[in-house]
This record gives structure tokens, sequence and C-alpha cells, in this order.
């Protein structure tokens, strides 16, 4: 089981490329703000640690999880992005509303990356109740945050790597 990790959060930082010249998108979820904005502190850190410039790095907020993939196209039209973080927390309630909005967060996500060719990070907490939030929000388990930064850096070297590349996928 993965929570039994002491540090979910652990990378080999030798293998990551470098985010110099990189820009990014962060959409944050106002919605759960003590946990949204410590993902976001540990996001943003990540990205500077490996070489983002603060110029190049663009946030907006949105009201909840639900409108993180509104808020990620918006951003992503406006700047031109190597990859756009999204982070938020559904805490699971007496309801299955969770289930509705993070199906809906995946698949908002899923869709405008396929659609864009820009990668849509998913940094949607999804805990059963706030303990578990904030352990993977800067607790023992990490930070979900810089797990996300770091995805966005791997990807947006991806997309960099391809988009010189004379290759596509598909027919020639």
């Amino acid at each position: 089981m993965a929570s039994a990790l002491k540090n979910l959060s652990q990378y080999d930082e030798s293998t990551m490329p470098s985010a110099e010249g990189m820009r990014f998108g962060i959409v944050v979820a106002e919605w759960n703000a003590h946990i949204t904005h410590a993902l976001y502190e540990g996001c943003y850190e990540t990205l500077l640690k490996h070489g983002a410039l603060e110029a190049n790095i663009h946030t907006v907020q949105v009201p909840g999880s639900f409108e993180l993939p509104t808020g990620a196209k918006l951003i992503a039209s406006r700047h031109s992005l190597d990859a756009v973080i999204c982070l938020g927390c559904v805490i699971e309630g007496e309801t299955r509303h969770n289930e509705y909005i993070n199906n809906a967060v995946a698949l908002g996500l899923t869709n405008l990356g396929i659609v864009s060719g820009i990668p849509f990070i998913f940094g949607l907490l999804t805990p059963n109740n706030e303990e578990q939030a904030l352990d993977r929000a800067g607790g023992k388990h990490g930070n979900k945050g810089v797990e996300a930064a770091v995805t966005a850096i791997r990807m947006g070297a991806l997309k960099q790597e391809m988009s010189n590349s004379k290759s596509k996928i598909g027919y020639s």
C-alpha cells in the first residue's frame, strides 16, 4: 500500500531535466485553501529549484476543483506553455460528490491534453479525510505539489523533445 511509504514525493534529482526556459501554468483551487496552497508552495518551489524562472510561471485561482479544467484551458489559451499543473483537493464526504468531481477533473484534463498536445498535470488530492490530505500536502507522506511539478517538468521536456523530432505518431 502506497501510504505505508514515509515520503511519496521522493525522486531522483539526477535524472531530472532542467526546467530552464520552460513555461508553466499553475491552476489552484481555492476550496480547501489551507491544503491547496501548501500544494502550490511545494509545486512552485520545485519548479524554481529545477531552473524555471518566476516570470515563466503563471498562476490562477479557481473557486473549486471542479473548475480546474476550465481554468487550465483559459491559462493555456492566454500563454504559450510547456505544461499546466492543476492543484486541488476533494475530501470524501457524506455524499458521492467527490467521485463525480474527481472523475470530471480527470476526464477534463485528459481531454485537454489530448486535444491540445500540452501536458495537463493532475495534482488533485482525493483523500478520505482532512488528515490524509494534510499528510499529502507537506505532511508525513510528502507533498503532491512537488510530484505534480516533477511530472510537469518531465512532460514539458518530452513535449519539447517531440516538437523538435521529425517523426510523428500516426501516418507519415
